[in-house]
């Protein structure tokens, strides 16, 4: 299946996905970007940022978990996030923290707090409207796992 056809599917978790994958990237300029500001809570707000940033690259691309060598520990953890209604979750949590970070001051992370909410809400949906969680062939889901083994 290509991206269009993904896309075309009307399928909620897999817009959740891409946005995730966005959120992601935002989420680890904009932690670099503001990890050199003199507020020493917009500091740590940007480490979460990164943090954050890394965590979702291993729910969105579960091809990392078997190719990284991680614990077992994170492994399960990660393994746990695997319906849409756990995602939407795990993103609502990372967007109220981000959006705790206009608390000392406004930055630019009001952005990635932005498209982690939508993507919680993408994943919310997906999970209210009954649809099964559907990986993107594209970031290692479907199949492409199983192949590397």
């Amino acid at each position: 299946m290509t991206l269009k056809e993904e896309f075309a599917t009307r399928n909620f978790s897999i817009y959740g996905q891409w946005l995730g994958i966005l959120g992601m990237i935002l989420c680890f300029a904009l932690g670099i970007a503001n990890i050199f500001t003199f507020n020493i809570f917009i500091i740590i707000f940007a480490i979460i940022a990164i943090v954050s940033a890394l965590v979702i690259l291993f729910i969105e691309v579960p091809l990392l978990l078997r190719i990284c060598p991680t614990s077992s520990g994170f492994d399960a953890a990660i393994r746990r996030v695997s319906t849409n209604y756990m995602r939407a979750g795990a993103y609502g949590v990372m967007a109220t923290v981000q959006w705790l970070s206009i608390i000392p001051r406004a930055t630019s992370l009001i952005a990635a707090a932005v498209i982690l909410t939508i993507t919680g809400v993408c994943y919310l949906l997906a999970g209210i409207k009954g649809q099964a969680f559907v990986g993107s062939k594209t970031l290692g889901g479907a199949g492409v796992a199983q192949m590397i083994v």
